[in-house]
């Protein structure tokens, strides 16, 4: 999709533009020992399990479709990825899939029956079998402890969108998301980098400093693209894509994007976070975002970076690189002519 409005109301704008921002190099390190990765408290899962369930229970799970349109634009994407792979798969596994809004996109011809695991019960049953194009089966488990509910070289296809930001131990993860794929399985990941919502952040920073005298975090820690190529070859994965997206959503202002930041479940669960901000550092925090981001319009931006990984399990059969130094070719002369 090029881009797309969605009107609300007959006043609610969202504009959503996907530009291709760079195709990172890939670099790879000395694996890690799955025995020795640890859990750091980064978020309070609790809370966020309690964030989704209140999220899709708001007006018996109208108003959590109601703001699909991020996610539903990421799944496509990495959707678009998977069928680059010419290969059916017996079974796909979406790891923290949602209510599915990737498995939703899965036809016959690409997988025999997809496996939704997810920490939300009411986010992972809100919408019905009759949505969704392959038979699914649905896992209420928190994805941080894979290798508790699926055994080791067990599947074909691991995919996660939109669920790594919020997992603890991220090295960790991906080393039991390695173990639990079948030798020659592929992970397909897409989860926000960094530079997501970076206008939110840098206004609730000034307002605080301004009305307040220090600040607080409100937007979780991210990871960028460098680190998920880092981190996938310590991990073992092969075969390493990393490429990274922007969606840009146009708001009428700070409150609707913080609402829709809700009712997606997207709140913030940082350990240690402020559980209450006062109203006039929020007023101020929407006139900052309005005066060093608003459209002409009166509109203002909001910019989710979104990275994109894919990593195979090693085997046999798989093809390998050619040692330094092998190549007939000379590259000075190609470009020469």
């Amino acid at each position: 999709m090029l881009g797309y409005g969605v009107i609300r109301g007959g006043s609610l704008c969202r504009v959503l533009a996907p530009q291709r921002r760079c195709l990172a190099s890939v670099s790879s390190t000395s694996p890690v020992n799955p025995n020795s990765v640890g859990p750091f408290q980064v978020f309070d899962r609790h809370v966020k399990q309690m964030q989704k369930d209140r999220a899709a229970a708001r007006d018996g799970g109208e108003r959590s479709r109601t703001v699909d349109y991020v996610r539903s634009e990421i799944a496509d994407a990495l959707a678009e990825r998977m069928q680059d792979i010419k290969r059916k798969f017996s079974s796909v596994l979406d790891l923290g899939s949602g209510p599915g809004h990737f498995s939703k996109l899965l036809d016959t011809e690409t997988a025999g029956k997809v496996v939704m695991l997810e920490s939300s019960k009411k986010l992972l049953n809100r919408d019905p079998d009759d949505e969704f194009e392959v038979p699914v089966e649905r896992i209420h488990a928190d994805e941080e402890n894979l290798l508790q509910i699926i055994p080791p070289n067990s599947q074909e296809a691991i995919v996660s969108c939109l669920s790594l930001h919020w997992v603890n131990d991220l090295p960790g993860i991906l080393v039991q998301i390695k173990e639990a794929l079948k030798p020659d399985g592929v992970f397909l990941g897409a989860l926000f980098g960094g530079d997501t919502l970076f206008e939110l952040r840098t206004s609730l920073q000034l307002a605080e400093v301004e009305r307040e005298g220090g600040i607080s975090p409100h937007i979780s820690p991210m990871t960028d693209s460098r680190d998920m190529s880092n981190l996938l070859g310590r991990a073992g994965f092969t075969l390493l894509t990393v490429d990274v997206d922007e969606i840009k959503v146009a708001y009428p202002s700070m409150w609707e994007l913080l609402e829709d930041l809700q009712d997606m479940g997207e709140s913030n669960a940082v350990v240690g976070r402020r559980h209450f901000i006062h109203r006039d550092t929020l007023v101020a925090a929407s006139a900052i975002y309005k005066e060093m981001h608003g459209h002409e319009d009166g509109s203002v931006p909001a910019t989710f970076q979104v990275i994109y990984v894919i990593g195979w399990k090693p085997a046999p059969n798989q093809p390998k690189p050619l040692e330094r130094g092998s190549g007939e070719t000379n590259l000075k002369d190609v470009l020469e002519h």
